[in-house]
């Protein structure tokens, strides 16, 4: 269900302030959303609304403009920075006579031209068809109030079922497929979750540097660009940091204001592993004028996905673009710059210090009796230093999470050295 999709497409973009406190900040991304999608704005329509208007959204006033600038710019489409009913939407096209697209309708678009991997075009395509679901009810409610009668019989309704059954049964199969991903995800955490490595979840506004900072850290190559939602596929890579270890690192999807909520159920699968993460990194471009809408944004998504009570580092990332903004950390905020490789290992090291909250360093002694114990200490990479005593027991340093200091029971005092 592409919404523009000619690449370079003139459109015309229409933004109504119906709020006045936010105009700035929503038009300012409307564009930018707009320039993501490939298309060419030729105009940008502004206005100012206490409500929107049953039948066009907004005024026959405005309707009248934007009719003449089509006819100026000779434009081919027309999308809208809200949410339109199907019949506000029907009504804009039959006296537009040119395609009418909305907010959501655009999101959709952009994240239908970035998926790449199987799943993430299931979860697009998933997401289209819950959508598609919705117009179609809405749309063809006239047919529903026709009961029969001389010409009026069979034919709409016959239709309108047959459309919601193959809806239906695609969204079954995708759900289906999308279950398998799910089970397979599960079970690569449960793989990691026998060698408890610490995963770290990269979130944050749409275009905030979360994939040139991943790929700074990793030296890898996710696909980075000046663009919203470069990044829909989660991608997992392995970090070592000094004193550490390895941890897991994950990129994902980025978040953005109102966010379509069928685009947030389509993605629950991905963002899972945001959920299952110790720590994550909140990165945020602090060169946005209007950073703490993007910080609330994000937030709102996290509390809706239940990851708002993960442990979080607030990552302000892009300062080299800022004046007088120096590369610091306060407990858990840093002000980095993802281009700049001194600032990347202070990053590390803040990783590190809030991660080494969740672990448990101890001394402990072993029997050789209990050595099967000393065998899962060195799968699990937690032994940190170990000698033997003139008893021919095993003196151990370890450090590990608290959940297999536990599973091991080495919190009981017989493994526990003295000095402990």
């Amino acid at each position: 269900m592409s919404a523009c999709p000619e690449d370079g497409e003139r459109v015309i973009l229409v933004h109504v302030d119906l709020t006045t406190s936010q105009q700035v900040n929503d038009l300012t991304e409307f564009i930018t959303l707009a320039d993501s999608a490939g298309v060419v704005a030729v105009c940008v329509i502004t206005g100012t609304r206490r409500s929107p208007d049953a039948k066009y959204f907004i005024g026959s006033g405005k309707v009248i403009e934007i009719q003449r600038a089509i006819a100026a710019y000779d434009a081919e489409c027309v999308i809208f920075n809200h949410s339109l009913s199907s019949s506000q939407q029907r009504n804009l096209e039959n006296v537009l006579k040119i395609r009418v697209v909305h907010r959501t309708q655009l999101i959709l678009d952009i994240f239908a031209q970035r998926a790449r991997t199987y799943e993430g075009k299931l979860q697009v395509e998933l997401a289209q068809l819950q959508y598609m679901s919705t117009r179609l009810v809405r749309g063809w409610t006239h047919l529903e109030r026709q009961k029969g009668g001389i010409g009026l019989r069979g034919p709409g309704e016959t239709q309108l079922e047959t459309d919601r059954r193959l809806l239906r049964e695609r969204i079954k199969y995708i759900k289906k497929r999308l279950a398998k991903v799910r089970q397979q995800r599960q079970q690569g955490r449960q793989r990691r979750k026998r060698k408890p490595v610490p995963v770290v979840a990269l979130v944050g506004y749409t275009n905030a540097g979360k994939s040139t900072l991943f790929n700074r850290l990793t030296n890898a190559d996710v696909y980075a660009a000046d663009k919203l939602f470069a990044t829909l596929d989660p991608t997992l890579r392995r970090l070592t940091i000094a004193g550490l270890g390895d941890v897991v690192l994950v990129d994902t999807v980025g978040f953005i204001r109102h966010l379509p909520h069928d685009l947030v159920d389509a993605f629950r699968a991905t963002l899972e592993e945001v959920c299952e993460a110790d720590l994550l990194l909140h990165v945020i471009d602090a060169s946005n004028e209007h950073v703490e809408a993007s910080i609330t944004a994000v937030d709102a998504v996290l509390h809706e996905i239940n990851a708002d009570k993960i442990m979080q580092i607030k990552v302000f990332n892009k300062i080299d673009l800022l004046e007088g903004v120096t590369a610091h950390s306060e407990y858990d905020k840093i002000w980095v710059s993802a281009n700049r490789d001194s600032e990347i290992e202070l990053l590390k090291q803040t990783i590190k210090q809030q991660l080494e909250k969740k672990l448990i360093t101890a001394k402990i002694i072993l029997s050789p009796q209990q050595a099967n114990i000393r065998a899962q200490l060195y799968q699990l990479q937690a032994v940190l230093q170990e000698d033997f005593n003139d008893a021919g027991y095993w003196q151990m340093q370890v450090r590990l999470a608290e959940v297999e200091f536990r599973r091991l029971g080495l919190h009981r005092g017989e493994f526990l050295c003295a000095s402990q």
